[in-house]
Parts: C-alpha cells; sequence; structure tokens
C-alpha cells in the first residue's frame, strides 16, 4: 500500500522563508511498501523540522528487523524564492556510520553501534566513506571489537589497513586524501624496568629465572620485568620488584636507560635501571617467574662471569655504586601539569646541589 502524510507541494507549511531540518530513514521490513514522507512543523523564527522515511526503489524495500536502519540529520535552507517546495529542496537517502570528529580533520567510528550484519556494513561504509570525502575529511580510524570480527574482511577490502590490535579489538585506518597518509604509526616501543635493591648490610636484591635463555642459566640477576599500560616508570619498578621477591621498596632515582631495537615483534625496547631503597627484608618468590631469589653480597653480584664479562651491564652497577657513594645523579621523578595538554606528568631530571659533588633531594619520590 501506499502511505502519503504529506504532499510535497504544500509549502506554505514552512512559510516563505527558513531552515528546514529532517532526517532520513531506512527500514527494510517485509511486504510494505513506502513512499517518501514528510511530517513538518513551523513556527515563525524556529527552525523547520520534517521526518522523512524514503526507499531506495521505487518499489519499497522490506523490512527487516529494528537493527537494520540509518539515521542521518540533513538541514537545508529554504529561501522562499520558489513555490514548488519539491524543486528547493533535495530529498535523498544516506545512511552514514555513527562517529565524530577528530582534532586532525578526521573521523572516529563508534564501535559500539556497528551494525551486525555484514551486508548493511559494507553498504553504510561505503557511503559513509563518500560522504567523508566530499566533506574533506583525513584520516578514518575504525575500532572492530572481537564480536564484530566479521567485518574486519570488508574493511580491508574497502581500503582499510591493520593498525594495531589488543585483546579485545582491532583498529583499522583509512587515509581519504591523496597525499602521503599523516596518521600516526602504531607504538614502536615496549618498556622494561630493572630495580637494583641494596640494602644497609651491602647486599644486593636478585634472582634467578624460572624460564630463561640455557646461556642464563644459574645467572643472579636483577628484579625486571615490563611495565603495564597506563603504569608509571618508578611504581613499575616497585611493583615488580614485589611480585618477584615479597620485598617492598621505595623508590629513589632512574640510574640509566638503555635503548636497543628489533627486541620483540621488531619493536624497540627502553628498559630503565631504578635505584630502590627496600622497606622489609622477608623474600617470598613468586613461584610462577622466579626460581630463587636472595640477597647476595655486591661482590659477589658483580663478580659473577655473566656480570663481569658484560660491559654494559657492567657500566650499569659501576653507576650504581657511584650513585652509592655520592658521586653520581640520578633522575628523580617530579609531577608536574603542562599548559599544553592540561594533564599531570611525570617529569625525570636530577637535582644537583652545587655545595657539594653529591645530590641533593634524591631520597624519596617527590612530586611537585
Amino acid at each position: 500500500m501506499d502511505l502519503k502524510l504529506f504532499d510535497p507541494k504544500m509549502s506554505n507549511l514552512i512559510g516563505q522563508k527558513g531552515m528546514l531540518s529532517f532526517s532520513t530513514f531506512n527500514f527494510k521490513a517485509a511486504s510494505l511498501n513506502l513512499s517518501p514522507f514528510f511530517i513538518c512543523s513551523s513556527s515563525k523564527g524556529a527552525s523547520h523540522e520534517a521526518a522523512c522515511l524514503s526507499t531506495s526503489s521505487p518499489d519499497g524495500v522490506s523490512l527487516v528487523g529494528k537493527e537494520q536502519y540509518g539515521v542521518e540529520t540533513y538541514t537545508y535552507r529554504y529561501d522562499g524564492s520558489s513555490t514548488n517546495f519539491g524543486s528547493s529542496i533535495l530529498f535523498r537517502e544516506k545512511r552514514v556510520l555513527d562517529a565524530f570528529d577528530d582534532e586532525y580533520g578526521g573521523v572516529v567510528v563508534n564501535p559500539e553501534k556497528l551494525p551486525s550484519d555484514t551486508n548493511v556494513f559494507v553498504s553504510i561504509l561505503r557511503s559513509s566513506l563518500s560522504l567523508w570525502r566530499t566533506e574533506g575529511k583525513k584520516g578514518i580510524w575504525l575500532k572492530l571489537p572481537v564480536e564484530k570480527c566479521d567485518l574486519v574482511p570488508i574493511a580491508i577490502r574497502e581500503g582499510f589497513e591493520y593498525h594495531h590490535a589488543e585483546r579485545g579489538y582491532v583498529m583499522m585506518t583509512y587515509w581519504i586524501p591523496d597525499e602521503p597518509c599523516m596518521l600516526p604509526a602504531n607504538a614502536s616501543h615496549q618498556v622494561g624496568v630493572g630495580g637494583f635493591v641494596m640494602n644497609d648490610k651491602n647486599e644486593v636484591l636478585v634472582v634467578q629465572e624460572k624460564h630463561c635463555a640455557p646461556e642464563l642459566a644459574g645467572l643472579w640477576k636483577l628484579p625486571t620485568g615490563f611495565i603495564l599500560e597506563s603504569e608509571e616508570i618508578f611504581s613499575g619498578a616497585v611493583r615488580e620488584v614485589k611480585e618477584e621477591t615479597g620485598i617492598d621498596t621505595e623508590f629513589l632515582e632512574v640510574i640509566a636507560f638503555r635503548h636497543a631495537h628489533n627486541v620483540a615483534f621488531e619493536k624497540s625496547d627502553l628498559f630503565f635501571i631504578c635505584m630502590l631503597r627496600p622497606v622489609s627484608s622477608e623474600i617470598k618468590i613468586d613461584d610462577l617467574e622466579v626460581q630463587a631469589a636472595k640477597w647476595m653480597a655486591l661482590r659477589e653480584f658483580v663478580e659473577q662471569p655473566l656480570i663481569k664479562g658484560d660491559n654494559m651491564f657492567k657500566k650499569i652497577i659501576d653507576m650504581c655504586i657511584a650513585r652509592i657513594g655520592k658521586r653520581y645523579c640520578g633522575l628523580s621523578v617530579h609531577k608536574v601539569v603542562s599548559k599544553f595538554d592540561n594533564r599531570l606528568s611525570s617529569l625525570y631530571y636530577n637535582v644537583v646541589d652545587d655545595q657539594r659533588l653529591g645530590c641533593s633531594s634524591h631520597d624519596s619520590c617527590t612530586s611537585t
């Protein structure tokens, strides 16, 4: 059947001049033919709104369910220059993925409102790209959750590329302009920490790892591990020592850091050596990662063949010893807020007292 709620010739309902804002809906229902219709409301000095139900073919479309429709709002200016309402407004069907603009002229698609049906997704994705291209958008960010993994091959076929993946999603990107892509690359580094902990008996806290390369079997080494997402370097070092040995510590300084490349999965690696002060002494090892842990005399530790024969690690231990002897200054952490982003950050730097050769204000983690 045909249902018409408004005659396009009745332009006098909006007045001589005004704004007409309307939304398009695409319904797919079974055995119901619908013609375009409008519901208009008019008031002097206000915007005029109309809802438009449109079909993709003259014969109408089939309804399948509530989720299979797209909604997009358009605003047209009606200047009253024509008495023919139909010639003053362009009505069209346009389905666009729910998204918001980023600050760099791109678009971030809302992953929570993606269609589940693959046919619906490919149709809306194509019309979205078409619209964003005409609007001069640049980079498109498409986050596909695990439960929407069927949409990944479709996005690839439409020109999207992998950016990165986490346990619960894959992030994909699309660069619209015909120019070099300016989207930032995936994270390039992994970040690790090692804790140098020495007690008042000149003993160093060391561990033997349960899982290690054959050539490192039997080596007593510093507790080490990776920084977690959104974790501070100093708190990560404290956590790793606690997890592996059961020893509670207090962060003092970053003594040094190493930068290496192609370490794992072609990623670079930043490794921070942190000096920590022990505030407990009883060792309780982590059976999953650690074979053994103990307090070892500093001299015995540095005399291990693998430590003594490694130039880089020997240099690290030399710096740690120099710091204990107040002949070296590491980097302490200071909390600061930058006006560029109004975010609280950790800035690592050393504070040297000119009155002596040692370091000042390094006895604890400071916040300013």
